[in-house]
């Protein structure tokens, strides 16, 4: 995350805000949306509650910036040059590999487990996770394949819903049992997901 300035004009040191939203996440999955405390992350990030509000001034605006910060991980472990969108078939592993990486870590099967259990109780946390979760990296991917279909590499007439379509391959039997704790998939396993899944995704927008 680049430094800014919050909305109260104090600049953000990027690492203070990343342990900001670290402790956040930890504390949003093993509490809840509701429960969690912000005195409880002021502690575990070394930050001061006046700092964390300076930089956050809602509790749901700290939720949708940890969720937010999360989704950008996709991307922001890319090496440079990977989204070279003359190359999709390589540059659409590259975003399955690190899709499933995401996906596949304890912080986000945690989070999706604990908005699936509060999905009843609190409907604007659910909104703005899928907002700042799955809609932003349909959005990021959405935006890949614009660039591709604009240099003629694929031919993508619906990139939002091609996006969708694409990310949607990854969530099949192995990300269910993950997310009912019956054990992670082989890296071999995964690897060959990836390899059948963008295949498959490129026979359909390629002409």
């Amino acid at each position: 995350m680049e430094a800014s300035i919050s909305k109260r004009g104090r600049p953000r040191d990027p690492g203070r805000v990343k342990r900001v939203l670290d402790a956040a996440a930890g504390q949003f999955i093993e509490h809840g949306f509701a429960r969690a405390s912000v005195d409880a992350i002021a502690k575990l990030s070394g930050v001061s509650k006046v700092t964390i509000y300076s930089y956050f001034p809602t509790k749901e605006e700290l939720f949708a910036a940890a969720v937010g910060s999360s989704t950008d991980e996709v991307f922001a472990s890319l090496p440079p040059g990977a989204l070279d969108p003359d190359n999709p078939e390589a540059a659409l592993a590259m975003i399955g590999e690190s899709f499933l990486k995401l996906n596949r870590s304890d912080k986000v099967v945690g989070a999706f487990r604990m908005m699936f259990a509060a999905a009843n109780e609190h409907v604007d946390p659910g909104e703005m996770f899928y907002r700042e979760g799955p809609a932003k990296l349909i959005g990021q991917v959405a935006e890949y394949l614009r660039a591709a279909n604009a240099t003629g590499s694929l031919s993508v007439p619906a990139p939002e819903e091609a996006a969708d379509q694409f990310l949607s391959l990854f969530l099949g039997g192995a990300h269910i049992r993950v997310m009912l704790g019956l054990g992670q998939p082989k890296a071999s396993e995964d690897s060959h997901l990836v390899q059948v899944n963008v295949a498959l995704f490129l026979r359909a927008f390629r002409d």
